[in-house]
């Protein structure tokens, strides 16, 4: 069997490759010799038309593995038990790291209450969720919330990425719209061609004001004296290309206005007869969110979804946060 190739990786098998021949140099380094031996061996595997095969029986590599490691040559269902058992340490160790990446799970500052809830479907996960206080500025906060491209450790590897990106420009003080356009491009530079993320990218003032950038999100929702409003995805996802521009958008919450954010781990939750939860159903719950407080709002949600799952597996990761105005 072979398998078609995939251009990417050998692109980035081949830079491996130079990267390592420069670093050797005239020096004899055994370690990276051996690493170089690895990475030829890898692109023979191309050129046979059998790189992304398991060595052992010869069915396709799992491709987030592939994507987070290229030299992977063994599925997972014929790693030896000492593989396995590294295997499940590396991801143990992932998933604590992750969980140390989050914001505390709830917020209270300058007449605002912040609650999210964040159930990967794995050990790790791709959704984005993050709120900043920038140096200096005690009277605001950003929300940075979205889903990067792929599934398991390789989208978990690119969530904290764009953590890290996100949380060194916003201490620069631009504005929103311009903070995406330089978070793009360098997103864009050190990543995959393949890779991208949708995100939804927002700055609360004391004031009651918004500030809101959305690429290519699942579109958040404004709940106010029980109606609905949910607000456009104006722009690409991020990451799509590195010339992006981003449209600002602005407005005022009042009390007990609330904005309400999810991943399509939620608008794409099926039950058994395989329908999908969607955004109408989302809709009919949070508009009975009068009064609640941010957490409970986000539990009659996850209350209800799985009401509606009735069991069923999950097979996405799930996030949610709520934003509530108190006064």
């Amino acid at each position: 069997m072979t398998v078609m190739p995939d251009t990417t990786l050998h692109t980035q098998l081949l830079e491996r490759r130079q990267r390592l021949v420069a670093a050797t140099g005239t020096r004899d380094r055994p370690h990276l010799r051996h690493l170089l031996q690895e990475v030829d061996t890898a692109l023979e595997r191309f050129d046979a038309g059998s790189y992304g095969l398991c060595q052992v029986c010869h069915d396709p590599i799992e491709h987030q593995r592939l994507s987070a490691d290229p030299l992977v040559n063994v599925c997972l269902d014929c790693l030896s038990e000492d593989q396995a058992r590294a295997l499940e340490k590396d991801l143990e160790l992932a998933a604590r790291i992750q969980t140390g990446l989050l914001p505390a799970r709830h917020i209270s500052f300058g007449g605002w209450e912040i609650h999210h809830r964040y159930e990967p479907a794995g050990p790790v996960s791709g959704d984005y969720c993050d709120l900043v206080e920038p140096r200096g500025d005690s009277d605001s906060r950003y929300f940075l919330f979205g889903d990067v491209s792929g599934k398991g450790v390789a989208a978990s590897i690119l969530m904290s990425h764009l953590q890290a990106l996100f949380r060194s420009l916003i201490s620069l003080g631009l504005p929103l719209d311009e903070l995406l356009e330089q978070a793009n491009r360098l997103f864009c530079e050190s990543t995959l061609a393949s890779s991208f993320a949708t995100l939804v990218v927002g700055r609360l003032h004391r004031s009651g004001v918004v500030e809101l950038v959305n690429a290519g999100h699942c579109r958040p929702l404004l709940v106010r004296n029980g109606k609905v409003t949910a607000l456009p995805a104006t722009d690409l996802p991020f990451g799509l290309f590195s010339q992006g521009s981003f449209e600002l958008q602005r407005f005022e919450l009042g009390a007990d206005d609330l904005l309400f954010l999810y991943t399509d781990g939620l608008s794409e939750a099926s039950n058994e007869t395989e329908e999908e939860y969607g955004e109408e159903r989302i809709r009919a719950v949070v508009a009975c969110a009068k009064g609640l407080s941010a957490e409970e709002a986000t539990r009659v949600c996850l209350d209800d979804v799985r009401a509606f799952r009735n069991g069923s597996r999950r097979s996405d990761d799930l996030t949610l946060m709520a934003i509530r105005r108190l006064a």
